[in-house]
């Protein structure tokens, strides 16, 4: 029975493996020598004027949250729109369903003011 499983075995050891041997070369090879102006904060070739700490309101991370909801829609919607021919009124009904509860939250959004762009 363990045979059944060594092959998922094998995939989690490459998985693991493979990002963390990726990051073990790169830093053996990476060059080591610091100095304080390769160490210094870099925005935009400018440097920064007063307070560098700058605080966004909450509805910005909405606003971008509520985006990419949407966008989600649309890759999960594109492989129902190709397939359209060959699936049956079940397959219509779910993805009906699947657009009446994005845009019910879509209304709830709009409703709660986080498409709200101050």
């Amino acid at each position: 029975m363990l045979s059944k499983y060594g092959f998922i075995g094998i995939l989690a050891v490459v998985a693991f493996g493979f990002p963390v041997l990726g990051l073990v070369v790169a830093w053996l090879l990476s060059p080591k020598k610091p100095n304080p102006i390769k160490q210094s904060t870099y925005e935009c070739g400018v440097e920064t004027i007063g307070d560098t700490w700058v605080q966004f309101r909450a509805q910005y991370y909405l606003f971008a949250l509520v985006f990419v909801v949407f966008d989600i829609e649309t890759v999960f919607l594109y492989p129902w729109a190709v397939a359209y021919g060959q699936l049956g009124l079940f397959a219509l009904v779910e993805a009906a369903l699947f657009v009446l509860i994005l845009f019910a939250g879509l209304v709830y959004a709009w409703r709660k003011g986080a498409l709200e762009w101050q």
